[in-house]
């Protein structure tokens, strides 16, 4: 692939000349393709990504097919709602993670989406697909893979806008008084418990909006939507407003115990993850820009609790 620098590029590195001439590639993969001596200058091997370029002067690109990822493809349990040359929408279980790590070596989304999605041509120039946002290990719900680099890098910047709606749908403890309102509170590490974050006011601006669903016995179904994107948000801010989250391992005691109903107590004590779920997604399309939402049902656990709080 060659290209010709204009007069409105000269003077510039040769890494971001590249990148407004290929607005498909991000400037850290053309600067990787500088080092590995795949891009030359009027036929001379460009020496590092910094040099400045000359109007005038033939840039020639080898991009080489995306090289397999470590990470091996597993046939493991998936909903895909969606599907295109762009990105695939799913719908993700609980109890799987997101990416492979210490402990979670495979059986993880990554691996499944490896499985499930079809014509990956990569993300970083590995054949891999790329993860937007995450949903912790044991919620459940819709979530959203770009299949390629410019849908991956689109769909982030839009993440941060009201272009993007994200709902979830979760079984609390107690009813907040009420019926809807917004929870405003900084998030950061809890500093008595790294494992956790909390309110705490050196934290990042963190927004919630919640509306009470159905009030159950000693419960509530929230429904929560995110202004916001922090880390456990929904998690944190429901603990802080005093209603926590039913078997949620972090922010939320036995508070089952204090229930006189014995049948109530044992529905939620045997709940074996949190009853959070994200029920709706909405994005702009990262090629046309269309307003897409997508929905997921709440997963059968969840339904099964709601009925025995009934």
């Amino acid at each position: 692939m060659i290209h010709r620098i204009s007069k409105d590029q000269e003077g510039l590195r040769l890494d971001r000349a590249l990148a407004a001439l290929m607005p498909d590639l991000s400037r850290s993969f053309l600067a990787r393709l500088i080092e590995e001596g795949r891009v030359t200058v009027d036929g001379k091997k460009a020496e590092k990504p910094s040099v400045h370029v000359v109007a005038g002067q033939r840039v020639a690109v080898e991009i080489p097919p995306p090289i397999p990822t470590d990470v091996s493809s597993q046939d493991l349990p998936l909903s895909v709602l969606f599907e295109d040359d762009d990105l695939a929408v799913i719908e993700k279980p609980a109890g799987i993670v997101v990416h492979p790590a210490a402990g979670h070596a495979d059986r993880t989304l990554v691996n499944a989406l490896l499985f499930h999605v079809k014509n990956l041509s990569g993300i970083g120039g590995e054949l891999r697909p790329g993860i937007v946002h995450r949903l912790d290990k044991d919620t459940s719900g819709v979530m959203v893979i770009a299949k390629h680099d410019v849908a991956h890098r689109k769909l982030a910047a839009d993440w941060g806008t009201d272009r993007v709606r994200k709902e979830y749908l979760a079984v609390v403890y107690g009813t907040p008084k009420k019926e809807r309102g917004k929870i405003e509170g900084p998030i950061g590490r809890d500093p008595k418990n790294r494992k956790r974050m909390s309110v705490v006011a050196s934290g990042r601006s963190a927004i919630t909006e919640y509306s009470i669903e159905e009030q159950l016995r000693y419960a509530s179904l929230v429904r929560l939507r995110l202004r916001t994107g922090r880390t456990h948000q929904i998690r944190v801010h429901m603990k802080h407003l005093g209603h926590p989250i039913i078997g949620d391992p972090l922010y939320s005691g036995p508070q089952w115990r204090g229930i006189p109903d014995k049948r109530i107590q044992k529905a939620i004590a045997s709940f074996p993850r949190q009853a959070l779920h994200a029920a709706r997604l909405t994005i702009p399309h990262p090629r046309t820009g269309e307003s897409m939402t997508f929905e997921s049902p709440l997963p059968e656990d969840m339904r099964e609790l709601l009925a025995a709080l009934r």
